[in-house]
């Protein structure tokens, strides 16, 4: 999942900057913000008819393998066969302070575009855990992002206001390590209660979808994770795509009942 960088071996700085690679490249939209949705928007607004109708938005498990088109977010377009608007950024986080950075996309609800979308693919808040808490005193952060009832806190107050849009919400939880040594080992029971806490919203929360990756990677199987055993690889990029689209398929059809 989003401990600090000192505590962690070269694997993981290099990690991290690729993901300053990928918010440099990612963060050339200016942003302005709609007083009375509560959401940062960009202007002009989309149309259906020239753009997608799925955005994706989130840290790097969503932007991991953009570069070469094999995302989770290609993942879902291929699979759905159209067009997937992919705003995430690596290291962005649910709750982020710094006011130019996190207006660029840093912070997960402004990477939102205004536009005619059906579906938002969203995920977040492993960064919140990983470097604002070190996965460690983490209670406190866990509570400003969700409530544990799932009602109240950032990211109930992020999906309610995205479906204030119109969209569907498809809110994607994080992969865990194989039993393997990983840099993220130690976050694994801070963010089973953020996740426990996101799938109590997904049953309260209308037009809310939470797929969890729990059961995605066997026991002892590393191939499910890039080299840094921290980020998806290839294999699990396009399994999570495929999940995601599914959900989006069956309540497509669903709609047309």
């Amino acid at each position: 999942m989003k401990a600090p960088v000192s505590r962690f071996p070269g694997t993981l700085i290099l990690a991290l900057l690729m993901g300053a690679i990928l918010f440099v490249a990612g963060c050339s939209e200016p942003v302005s913000r709609n007083a009375h949705e509560g959401i940062p928007v960009a202007e002009p607004e989309v149309s259906r008819n020239v753009s997608p109708r799925i955005l994706a938005m989130g840290d790097s498990l969503m932007a991991w393998h953009s570069v070469s088109g094999r995302s989770i977010v290609h993942s879902v377009g291929k699979t759905l066969q159209e067009p997937v608007a992919n705003h995430s950024i690596s290291g962005a986080r649910i709750i982020y302070k710094l006011p130019v950075s996190g207006a660029m996309g840093m912070k997960i609800s402004n990477q939102y575009r205004k536009g005619d979308w059906d579906w938002v693919v969203l995920n977040g808040g492993g960064n919140d855990l990983w470097m604002a808490c070190g996965c460690g005193a983490c209670d406190k952060r866990i509570d400003r992002m969700i409530s544990e009832d799932g009602r109240k806190g950032a990211i109930p107050h992020l999906v309610d206001s995205l479906r204030g849009t119109g969209a569907q919400i498809v809110y994607v939880g994080y992969l865990r390590s194989p039993g393997a040594w990983s840099p993220i080992e130690g976050c694994r029971p801070a963010g089973d209660k953020l996740e426990a806490r996101i799938a109590k919203l997904a049953q309260i929360m209308p037009e809310m979808h939470f797929v969890s990756l729990e059961d995605l990677v066997p026991h002892g199987d590393r191939s499910y994770h890039a080299a840094d055993m921290i980020h998806p690889s290839l294999k699990a990029s396009r399994e999570i795509g495929q999940r995601v689209a599914a959900v989006i398929k069956a309540n497509d059809v669903q709609s047309t009942q």
